[in-house]
């Protein structure tokens, strides 16, 4: 699938997610498990949603910035950094929580790579591949429920 088509297909997914409130969306086509990220924009303070595929690890939600392999990280990396403070959506169930993101150099780094590759089937390895910059994964730990 072209990247234009792919795009096109996941924003659609994320539509559809949104506007059934989780009733539908939670599997991507691929059958990834997906959860809707909001974050607060740091330039412009507006909510910021986006479908993202997610693995667990304990009670912790795992979302990787790989911007499908680009150079640039995501944006909503960069507003997490400047406030780890977010809304996540899990099917119907949505929740506070904190994101803490990790490089490799944390000592949880490369099993977590391992668990959240394996859920997309590989493909953070090609995303890796892609690009210079290491791809960080981000805790998504909940705080409470919305």
């Amino acid at each position: 699938m072209a990247t234009g088509s792919f795009t096109r297909v996941l924003r659609a997914h994320q539509w559809i997610y949104e506007h059934t409130d989780g009733l539908l969306g939670h599997r991507l086509l691929l059958g990834n498990p997906t959860l809707l990220l909001r974050t607060t924009g740091r330039l412009s303070g507006q909510i910021r949603t986006n479908a993202l595929t997610y693995a667990r690890d304990g009670d912790a939600y795992l979302v990787v910035a790989s911007n499908g392999g680009s150079p640039r990280p995501p944006s909503w990396l960069a507003n997490l950094k400047s406030d780890p403070g977010s809304e996540i959506q899990v099917g119907r169930h949505r929740y506070r929580a904190l994101a803490r993101p990790t490089l490799p150099d944390d000592p949880d780094y490369a099993r977590r790579w391992t668990i959240v590759d394996t859920v997309n089937k590989g493909r953070y390895t090609q995303y890796q591949k892609q690009t210079e910059r290491p791809i960080a994964i981000v805790e998504l730990r909940p705080t409470s429920t919305v």
